[in-house]
């Protein structure tokens, strides 16, 4: 991702350094201002009032934070140096969290590769990596109009986080949309080769995330990671496809039996000629084959009958 962030190099000292400085400052202003004389009078009240702009521009930069310097409207750059600051007080100081977040994209209704309309929804970790994009490339004037001040500064941090939020969750939907539709939901109308939404080795999530980065790369946003966490068939189609996957499982458990019946049979008539207990015809042959299909082939256990005449009768 191309950053147009750049370090902050402006004046910047130890807060707990300019503290001192302004208390210095503040003490001997005061004691101007007693002294009586006009002059050392207005140097007092000066210096209060210089104390007390300064004040402002304390700044706290916590781990995993940053700071947006502007000047007037100039961008001057970010401050990413923890711990408790001083900078010039006429700087615009805007915060910006560089933590990971977590979004769980609520599952909506796409078609796949062969039209099938399916549930699909993911969540995704992400975070800011240019807080300049993340700052100015984003429209945040839901939240313009508010009065500086401490209180009023976070609910403007807030806000602004909540509009990050938004803006990925509406490119987050768009590039779930665009994925879900170049895979299938499962191999029934595709080769088996092929991955499916639901034989994901790892393909699909990889796609989803390159989709997510390119999206969000203007916004300077940064996906670690993306999941598909919810998939099911739509709720108009999700019956037959339900009766569907049966009758591929009913026919997939027939051709075992019947594959698995086949070699018992010819196990038993090898035995029978081998141990020569029983001399049996083709005729026969073919009537104790078909007795015995019937017999291992049958969804519920045979009746036996008991044969009280002759062996051909």
């Amino acid at each position: 991702m191309e950053t147009l962030e750049k370090k902050f190099n402006g004046t910047k000292i130890s807060g707990f350094l300019a503290l001192l400085l302004i208390l210095l400052i503040m003490g001997g202003s005061i004691w101007a201002f007693s002294t009586g004389s006009v002059l050392f009078a207005f140097v007092g009240v000066l210096g209060i009032l210089l104390s007390a702009l300064a004040v402002m521009g304390f700044i706290i930069v916590e781990p995993n934070n940053a700071r947006v310097m502007v000047f007037f409207g100039k961008y001057r750059g970010t401050i990413t140096d923890n711990g408790f600051l001083w900078v010039n007080p006429f700087y615009n100081k805007k915060k910006v969290t560089l933590r990971a977040r977590n979004l769980d994209v609520p599952p909506i209704k796409v078609n796949d590769k062969v039209g099938n309309p399916i549930m699909i929804g993911s969540v995704l970790v992400w975070r800011v990596k240019d807080t300049y994009k993340a700052m100015f490339d984003i429209d945040t004037s839901s939240i313009s109009g508010i009065v500086p001040g401490s209180a009023n500064n976070y609910i403007q941090f807030s806000n602004r986080m909540q509009a990050y939020e938004n803006f990925v969750k509406i490119q987050s939907d768009a590039a779930l949309r665009q994925v879900a539709g170049m895979y299938a939901y499962d191999n029934n109308e595709s080769k088996e080769s092929e991955v499916t939404l639901r034989s994901d080795n790892g393909e699909i999530s990889q796609k989803l995330e390159e989709e997510l980065n390119s999206r969000l790369a203007i916004a300077g946003i940064e996906v670690i990671e993306a999941r598909i966490n919810y998939l099911a068939y739509a709720a108009e189609i999700a019956s037959v496809m339900l009766r569907r996957q049966q009758a591929d499982a009913i026919i997939a458990a027939r051709e075992k039996i019947v594959e698995g019946a086949v070699s018992m049979v010819q196990l038993a008539l090898d035995k029978l000629q081998k141990e020569e207990i029983v001399e049996l015809d083709e005729e026969r042959k073919a009537a104790m084959v078909s007795n015995l299909l019937v017999v291992l082939c049958a969804d519920e256990a045979a009746q036996p009958i008991v044969n009280a005449g002759t062996l051909h009768h």
